[in-house]
């Protein structure tokens, strides 16, 4: 559950105490609980509101293409999300998966909310931030590095085993 006057870092969801602005590992700015908690409601008000089952009459759109097993996982997400969506093979499918692609189809108003979730996923297991948005190999505390930072605030420090910012004892 998250403390609505902590703050929690959005790329790595560690917590952090109100005081402190940024995440020291991911560099990005920290968001409070309560703002996670607000998203949380909305996230779940939006849910509510979306229509289930597909019918003949929605308008429906691919958003991604590819393997039968990598779509099956894509659709599961959505279901979770309460998204409907539909596998399509192409003319070239046995039907079986392992000779096609296969196109993830949802409706077109629930289509940019299901290419969120999937981008989200992709960054989750995948390697996609780590070239640009590495976190610094110095954000780890080591005792035999003179200088350190303390990856719960930030602070550079030598010497000793607790950061004299916040605390931290490693």
């Amino acid at each position: 559950m998250y403390d609505p006057e902590l703050k929690y870092c959005p790329s790595c969801n560690d917590e952090y105490r109100p005081e402190i602005g940024k995440c020291p590992v991911c560099e990005v700015d920290l968001i409070t609980g309560r703002e996670i908690l607000a998203g949380h409601e909305s996230r779940l008000e939006k849910m509510a509101q979306r229509r289930g089952k597909l019918t003949p009459d929605d308008e429906l759109v691919t958003i991604r293409r590819g393997p039968l097993a990598e779509m099956k996982a894509y659709e599961g997400l959505l279901n979770a999300e309460r998204i409907s969506s539909l596998l399509a093979g192409d003319e070239s499918s046995c039907g079986k998966g392992c000779c096609a692609s296969f196109d993830l189809v949802v409706r077109r108003e629930e289509a940019q909310d299901a290419l969120r979730i999937i981008e989200a996923e992709i960054r989750r297991t995948s390697i996609i931030d780590v070239v640009d948005g590495a976190p610094p190999v110095e954000a780890v505390f080591d005792p035999l590095s003179a200088e350190n930072t303390c990856p719960a605030c930030g602070h550079g420090f030598s010497g000793g085993t607790e950061c004299p910012d916040c605390g931290l004892c490693f």
